[in-house]
Formats: C-alpha cells, structure tokens, sequence
C-alpha cells in the first residue's frame, strides 16, 4: 500500500517492505555449509565431534536460511578445509578446483584404506599401502583419513556409546522379569 511522505513522495508502508525483505530472504540461502560438508566426505557427527558439539546444534546451522555469526563460519572453514568464500558463495557453479581435488582425494584414500583393511590377500594389503603412501606423497594432511565405515559409527577410546548416557535406577537392576 503505497502512502505520502511529508514531501509528498509516495512511499511504502512497512508492510510492503517486510513482504519484500522476507520473500527475498527465503529465495537466497546464506551459505552452503550443507553442500560442502557433504561434498568434503564428512558425516554431521565427525563434524560435530571435530567441533566439540552436538549434532541438532550443527544441522541447524547448516539450514541455508541459518544467520551464522563470523566466527561459526571460521568454525566450518577450518573443519572443512575450504575457504570461507567457498562456504558462502551462491553460484551455480561447483566448487572451485583445488577444493573439488580435495575432496575426490579424500574419497580415494577413503576407498584406500577400507580396501587395506578388508583385504585379505598380502598382494593386495600391499598394493593399498603402496597407493596410500602415494597419495599422502601428493596431499600430506591425507595422512590422517580414515576408512568408510563398514558398519555403524566407530568410536575413540576416549567417546561413550548413547548407553553410557542413560542412568538406570536401583529398581531394574533387580527386576524379576529379566
């Protein structure tokens, strides 16, 4: 609804400013945080380890419509190796070279070490530590990558399973019905 100013210029009620503010806003994520992590290789909950919080705190902010602060998006960069621009460039294109090889090395050396350790013939143990040291030789920081998980999550010595976080009562530790 268009209204007059003290000049006699029309202008726009608030209600006319708010529409446009928010039909804008839903049309155009923030960042793309979702996009890159998953291009990286890297499940939510390592995310949320390598960050030291939970993973309902990092789905949220990875929502494209998610007003993170700078510091959140500090954050992201350094567990996702990528640079900010990366994290909040909105184009078509992919993601820039460097950080695309990346992530398809992560995924080979992935591959790498899941065949190393489901192999069962020496030859072949061979040929994976041989194509492992070959990719650490291109990438040094692939060092550290873990296999695929076959199975579940896996875990460090130092992390409790979601059991270890119930409590039980006195009470069904001497139930008769077990």
């Amino acid at each position: 609804m268009a209204t007059t100013g003290r000049n006699g210029v029309p202008t726009r009620g608030s209600d006319d400013l708010n529409r446009v503010d928010d039909v804008s806003d839903k049309e155009r994520p923030l960042h793309r945080l979702a996009e890159v992590r998953r291009q990286q290789g890297l499940s939510l909950r390592s995310a949320a380890r390598q960050m030291s919080t939970d993973v309902r705190t990092l789905k949220s902010e990875e929502g494209g419509e998610s007003d993170l602060k700078l510091s959140d998006l500090y954050r992201w960069q350094s567990v996702l190796g990528v640079p900010v621009a990366e994290l909040l460039v909105e184009s078509d294109s992919p993601l820039s070279r460097p950080v695309m090889d990346r992530a398809r090395l992560v995924r080979i050396m992935k591959t790498v070490k899941a065949i190393g350790e489901s192999a069962k013939a020496d030859g072949t143990k061979r040929m994976a530590q041989m194509l492992e040291s070959q990719l650490v030789e291109i990438m040094p920081e692939l060092k550290d990558v873990g296999p695929w998980h076959s199975v579940g999550q896996r875990r460090s010595l130092e992390e409790y399973g979601r059991a270890a976080e119930r409590l039980l009562s006195e009470d069904s530790l001497f139930r008769a019905d077990w």
